[in-house]
């Protein structure tokens, strides 16, 4: 058969089935079934299906489907998509376990899986199915194992979600952890930035003021320096103002003196060697230089005076 042609595969449609068995099948037309959605029961037994495409879980439509006597050795996981779907017939294939979807078969009432290599928990729920009520206690039996299975495979998932979402916390703890870390040493690293330019402020603001008491006590040192050069001007000024006052003093003093040794010296000279020694005033003027010159006699330092001017005298 040429599955790709619609017009050979309406000749195959009786009703609402659609037979294709013993068409030797490889493949399920799936685009083509989907085109007659009043087909609600499709016979592919005694085909070569191995396996079924995703797009097979899409024909929602069948309510019957006979899988018999092919190869498949699985199920596509969507399998559960058949809502509708009340009769499976999967006699004499390759089955080993069913798709955990398999649970959503809500609608399935009658269930064939004799001549499979099914797992030993799955064969026990399929029974025998030799008969019609065999069938459909199969269906119910694997329809409640497959939910069990549902359920373990929920809480593996739950397990497996929780665990991932305490990793994931986890990480994400360690992030902020981290993060928290960073921001905390980022603001260290701040506060001593921050730390060390106010330390380097104080240390330019010591250095401005020492700088600036250097240069007061500099100030002040000249300025002391200045008032004692002015004291010892005034006091050098003052000084020399008294001395020359002594000095004119004594200088007057000396010419009074001189003027006196000259005078008392003219009044002994013409008393002394003038015809006027015998005047009245002369008398005792004679009388009192004779008395100092005898006086001076007496003296050592005059006697010693004399005897050298002897001795030149001789020695001339």
């Amino acid at each position: 058969m040429n599955k790709g042609k619609v017009e050979n595969l309406r000749d195959k449609i009786d009703g609402n089935e659609v037979d294709l068995s013993l068409s030797n099948l490889t493949e399920v037309p799936v685009k083509e079934l989907a085109t007659f959605p009043k087909a609600t029961a499709l016979d592919l037994s005694c085909n070569n299906l191995t396996t079924l495409t995703l797009e097979f879980c899409n024909l929602t439509h069948l309510v019957k489907i006979d899988l018999s006597k092919n190869q498949l050795v699985c199920l596509p996981d969507e399998i559960g998509q058949l809502c509708n779907l009340q009769h499976l017939d999967l006699y004499n294939n390759k089955l080993r376990k069913l798709p955990v979807s398999f649970s959503q078969l809500r609608s399935l009432k009658w269930l064939d899986l004799k001549d499979n290599p099914l797992e030993a928990t799955l064969a026990k729920a399929a029974g025998d199915c030799l008969d019609e009520k065999q069938c459909k206690q199969c269906a119910s039996m694997v329809l409640q194992h497959m939910k069990v299975l549902q359920e373990e495979a929920d809480m593996e998932r739950e397990r497996r979600l929780l665990k991932e979402r305490v990793q994931e916390k986890k990480k994400e703890d360690k992030q902020r952890e981290r993060e928290a870390k960073e921001k905390e040493a980022q603001k260290k690293k701040k506060a001593d930035e921050k730390e060390k330019k106010r330390q380097e402020y104080q240390a330019q603001m010591s250095a401005l003021a020492a700088q600036e008491q250097q240069k007061k006590k500099r100030e002040e040192k000249k300025k002391k320096a200045a008032q004692n050069d002015g004291k010892k001007t005034n006091s050098e000024s003052v000084s020399k103002g008294k001395r020359s006052i002594c000095s004119l003093f004594f200088s007057y003093l000396l010419k009074l003196l001189l003027l006196l040794i000259v005078g008392v010296s003219s009044v002994l000279a013409v008393c002394q060697l003038t015809e006027l020694r015998k005047e009245a005033y002369c008398v005792p003027v004679n009388v009192h230089f004779d008395e100092t010159v005898r006086w001076a006699q007496t003296l050592d330092i005059v006697r010693q005076v004399n005897q050298i001017m002897s001795d030149l005298r001789v020695w001339d």
